[in-house]
């Protein structure tokens, strides 16, 4: 009942728009402005580089807190915190990119993602982080590295050989997540119309 209750929690802190909410205190409707997502790339473009930072951060807190603090609330065997940590960064991921405070259209869960596995496998976050840098470097497209570093995770889970088996299946499955919400950017990027990061106008990742 307790790891139920906590996983309820979860997604909905997950859930919580801080995207929309810090654009809306510098006076911006953020679904209104760039491509519409509340995500801190959005937020980057429309409302500034600090304000985006700040969006990016507390998202990935979202997952973090979740990942790395509800196991030891939750009394769960420190063998399976990594586990548990797992199911409640996944149930934040979920709250995220569909959020009940927003009928369920959210933002596509790449700084809650990094937030829960810098909580369980820091040694995964860290290759993603490098791949989505020099992705960016060469090629200036958020989505595109957003998905690049999404599969890097995924691979290092499955190459790692400390990682329980449910933390690779749930690396996996959250990659198969970052594609799948990044599916229209994936369609602009084939036809040559996603824009590059520093525009205003366009698709945010």
């Amino acid at each position: 009942m307790e790891v139920a209750v906590l996983f309820v929690v979860a997604y909905l802190f997950g859930a919580i728009p801080f995207g929309l909410l810090v654009a809306k205190v510098k006076g911006v409707n953020i679904r209104e402005h760039g491509s519409g997502n509340i995500g801190a790339t959005n937020v980057f473009r429309v409302v500034g580089k600090r304000w985006g930072v700040f969006t990016f951060t507390l998202d990935a807190l979202k997952g973090f807190i979740p990942a790395f603090l509800f196991p030891i609330l939750g009394n769960v065997d420190p063998a399976m915190r990594n586990e548990y940590g797992v199911l409640f960064g996944l149930a934040a991921i979920i709250g995220h990119s569909f959020p009940v405070y927003l009928k369920f259209k959210g933002g596509k869960g790449v700084a809650t993602s990094a937030g829960m596995l810098l909580g369980i496998a820091w040694v995964a976050v860290a290759v993603g982080f490098v791949c989505w840098a020099v992705c960016m470097v060469l090629s200036r497209y958020v989505s595109l590295s957003s998905i690049v570093a999404a599969i890097a995770v995924a691979a290092t889970g499955w190459l790692h050989s400390d990682y329980h088996i449910v933390i690779k299946v749930a690396l996996t499955a959250l990659a198969l997540l970052v594609v799948w919400l990044h599916r229209a950017n994936i369609k602009r990027l084939l036809n040559g119309t996603e824009n590059r990061f520093g525009k205003k106008k366009g698709a945010a990742s």
